[in-house]
């Protein structure tokens, strides 16, 4: 029994099913939650949660499966219909629009009108009421939503769904995209709704966090609900477990890194305005870690390095020979090759098949006579990248913005490793997946460097960044401050990198 049960009913689904073909995305899947709660739902990518959030907004429709709303039976076959009952989502990037004042987003499409004209008035005294419950100044009604911060935006969109009377919020992995301190705002207008009333389902990876706002986590794996279990009582490790099926690995054994000469090396590189003074090297084999705070410029470096923002001061060496990539295509010639950031928006043509996908950007070694594209030898390089990336398809052909965030990433990834290159810089590459798709990756990039390829990790994931790479770097201010070799703590890495002042403080 559940902290639920102790509470009104907001939402009971009961015996939920959903099947995409031969595809059972959602086998059977249970959740109640209850109003003024905080409900966390978690599980692999692919577990079931995002159909599951589908089927409660709206957009899809279940196979079997009961829905209880406020007590009532609810038959939910379109977003209008989970609007009407006071369903609202807000997904982890806003959809909003930027030249728009943030009271002409909140009510767009549903204006309070009076007779045939728009109410402006009462619309701008609904707006201030909604930002003043979420603790937004008044004044930021007539403001356009381009000019705010991403935070600010995840407000308004949260704004949004209130203005509707939303009685459940769902909130897709609202935290991905934000800082510590814009994470601790959400949290306070999280906090603020659930005492108003409000339910929340809260999507999430970021485990850790949960603890700090939900009230119960119900975890889903395989398309199946687990269970519901009070937060107070798991940790995070049993919450990974349960997602997982198993107990996780936690051996972490220091790699042996062969000696020898560096592959690449950063002499004094440095980029106008956003870092300076910055030298690295990485050895075949090794794996670096490049760690920063948001703002640090440590994602900077590692386009300098691929040649998007050539650098304006230092050298770069490959095997000890100094080359300045200006373009990715140089860079990649060079034998370099980067995971960018943000899979959706610089990785993924998200309507085409993998195969596509994995060839883009090696046109002229897959094509016959440098005409045509050889579709035979494509789909052969794309089955033996997802064979040794452990990807899971039914084949080559399907999209990739079908698949889940973790198998996305590896898709992405093996694009990057067509041609076998000596340098393999990967920025943020767990960002947005679940806890398995990341020991998964990790079990590759380790891989990877055991076959001999120099790893240079870009991360702001400071537990990523401490698990997986032989050397730490810390990067604060656009320059390295500190450097750690296998013997570092958390609390170590994080006072290096918010400006810890002498060794004394960082230890």
């Amino acid at each position: 029994m559940t902290e639920t049960t102790q509470r009104a009913l907001r939402l009971s689904m009961t015996d939920v099913s959903k099947r995409y073909g031969a595809v059972r995305a959602i086998r059977h899947a249970d959740i109640e939650v209850a109003a003024g709660s905080v409900h966390a739902l978690v599980g692999e990518n692919g577990a079931g949660k995002s159909t599951l959030i589908k089927i409660l907004s709206g957009a899809v429709t279940p196979d079997t499966g009961t829905v209880v709303f406020d007590g009532s039976p609810a038959q939910i076959t379109s977003t209008t219909d989970a609007l009407a009952l006071g369903i609202a989502t807000v997904y982890q990037e806003p959809q909003l629009f930027a030249e728009l004042t943030v009271s002409e987003n909140i009510f767009l499409g549903r204006e309070l009108r009076s007779g045939p004209r728009i109410d402006w008035a009462a619309q701008h005294a609904k707006v201030v009421e909604l930002l003043d419950l979420l603790g937004i100044p008044a004044a930021a009604a007539t403001a356009a939503v381009g000019t705010l911060s991403i935070a600010e935006q995840q407000q308004v969109s949260i704004a949004k769904a209130l203005a509707g009377d939303a009685k459940l919020l769902i909130l897709d992995e609202p935290s991905a995209i934000l800082t510590d301190s814009e994470i601790e705002v959400l949290f306070r207008v999280i906090r603020r709704l659930a005492a108003s009333g409000v339910a929340i389902i809260y999507i999430s990876h970021r485990l850790d966090e949960l603890f700090r706002i939900a009230d119960e986590v119900t975890v889903m794996r395989d398309g199946a609900t687990l269970g519901t279990y009070p937060m107070r009582d798991l940790s995070v490790r049993e919450i990974a477990e349960l997602m997982v099926g198993g107990i996780l690995n936690d051996d972490t054994t220091p790699r042996a890194v062969a000696d020898g000469p560096p592959v690449l090396e950063l002499d004094s590189v440095g980029l106008a305005g956003r870092f300076h003074d910055v030298s690295v090297s990485v050895r075949g084999g090794e794996i670096v870690g490049l760690y920063g705070l948001v703002g640090s410029g440590v994602s900077e470096i590692a386009n300098t390095i691929y040649g998007i923002d050539p650098a304006t001061e230092g050298e770069l060496r490959l095997g000890g020979e100094p080359v300045r990539p200006t373009s990715p295509r140089q860079a990649q010639k060079l034998g370099i090759a980067l995971l960018p950031a943000d899979r959706k928006k610089q990785g993924m043509f998200v309507f085409q098949p993998i195969s596509f996908n994995i060839s883009i950007g090696h046109l002229a070694l897959l094509s016959k006579f440098a005409v045509w594209m050889d579709r035979a030898r494509e789909r052969t390089v794309a089955r033996d990248l997802i064979e040794r990336l452990a990807v899971k398809t039914p084949s080559e052909r399907q999209p990739i913005g079908a698949m889940s965030g973790g198998n996305a990433q590896k898709v992405v990834l093996a694009r990057q490793l067509v041609e076998r290159p000596d340098v393999l810089v990967l920025a943020e590459p767990t960002q947005g997946v679940d806890v398995g798709a990341k020991e998964e990756i990790h079990r590759i990039i380790t891989a990877l460097a055991d076959e001999g390829t120099a790893v240079l990790v870009v991360t702001s994931d400071l537990p990523e960044a401490l698990r997986i790479a032989d050397r730490l770097l810390v990067v604060r201010d656009g320059t390295i401050v500190a450097e750690f070799h296998g013997d570092a703590s958390q609390v170590d890495v994080l006072a290096a990198a918010a400006g810890a002042r002498d060794e004394s403080e960082v230890s």
